[in-house]
């Protein structure tokens, strides 16, 4: 009974702090410039620092102002803004940029780590009040939600009668998203202040 009680709130956890990623993982998603591995390595690699930082107790924001911190939104609001001038390139000419595998990796990180402070916020508590083999079952579940979502995101993307709407939609409005979601982290954490 215990695990069943586990598993759900490990997945109610996860779902109520990443249904933004789904959005986010569908902009990746319909952008061409982005592969699905770079997308997936990505994405798992930014969650899995979002973990590793709420385990540790979020020692960033014991060692740093939260304030600073919130400079971490300028990461999605300069990938915004590359993506609206690459939008305008692709309407003038329609030279194909090649993709950078590494580059679009961090990137893709880079974003899922700065629209994870509720994250930070949420985790933590729950982690320092797990025993280890429940803490174990919530990371696993985790591990299996980010692989869920991300099957999610490139399905409605792929779709047969959905794909193409959504990359047509995704492709414009991913750079304001990625603005939106910039611009949201800077005023939260106070930044701007």
């Amino acid at each position: 009974m215990e695990t069943l009680a586990t598993l759900s709130v490990a997945i109610t956890l996860f779902a109520s702090t990443n249904i933004d990623d789904i959005v986010v993982l569908i902009g990746f998603f319909s952008d061409p410039r982005y592969r699905p591995r770079q997308i997936v390595i990505g994405q798992s690699l930014g969650i899995a620092v979002l973990v590793l930082a709420s385990l540790a107790g979020s020692l960033l924001s014991l060692v740093v102002a939260p304030s600073w911190l919130g400079l971490l939104g300028l990461v999605p609001i300069v990938l915004g803004v590359r993506g609206l001038l690459a939008l305008r390139r692709d309407d003038e000419d329609e030279v194909a940029i090649e993709p950078t595998s590494l580059g679009n990796t961090l990137a893709v990180a880079s974003v899922t780590i700065a629209n994870g402070g509720d994250n930070l916020g949420i985790y933590t508590p729950v982690f320092a009040t797990s025993p280890g083999p429940r803490l174990v079952l919530i990371v696993a579940v985790f591990a299996v939600m980010v692989a869920l979502w991300l099957g999610i995101a490139h399905g409605l993307v792929h779709h047969p009668g959905l794909g193409a709407p959504i990359r047509r939609i995704g492709r414009v409005a991913t750079p304001f998203v990625l603005i939106g979601i910039g611009a949201m982290v800077l005023v939260e954490a106070g930044t701007l202040s």
